[in-house]
């Protein structure tokens, strides 16, 4: 499978953005989608994530409230809303292909497969 993340960017403090993870290659709708974080000296880290099915979905509790995953599976494609965005979100982006099934697994070991990144900045 191929992921490719789109929609980074600059954004202002309390703004929104919305990512994009577009797969090719598989099917789909087999697996699960995170969403990870990475700033410089730190761990990569899963800010959300959504089951194959896209019953199920995971939060980090920094995003809680304000993003959203949401999942197309007819157009293959995995979205992140992000919204009343704040300066510490500033990151790469990358999206990663998890495992089927029910649950949404947070550690990146278990993701097999990863989108080259997208950045954006959350500046005034």
């Amino acid at each position: 499978v191929q992921l490719q993340a789109s929609g980074g960017g600059l954004v202002q403090p309390g703004g929104s953005l919305r990512l994009s993870c577009a797969a090719s290659g598989d099917t789909f709708a087999d697996y699960a989608i995170g969403w990870f974080r990475q700033v410089p000296g730190q761990e990569r880290e899963m800010s959300a994530g959504i089951s194959s099915s896209g019953d199920n979905t995971y939060y980090a509790d920094s995003v809680t409230g304000r993003f959203a995953i949401s999942r197309d599976n007819a157009k293959n494609t995995v979205y992140l809303q992000m919204n009343r965005l704040k300066p510490e979100d500033t990151a790469i982006y990358y999206c990663a292909r998890g495992p089927g099934g029910p649950l949404v697994t947070t550690h990146p070991a278990d993701f097999d497969a990863w989108g080259q990144g997208t950045q954006f900045t959350v500046s005034s």
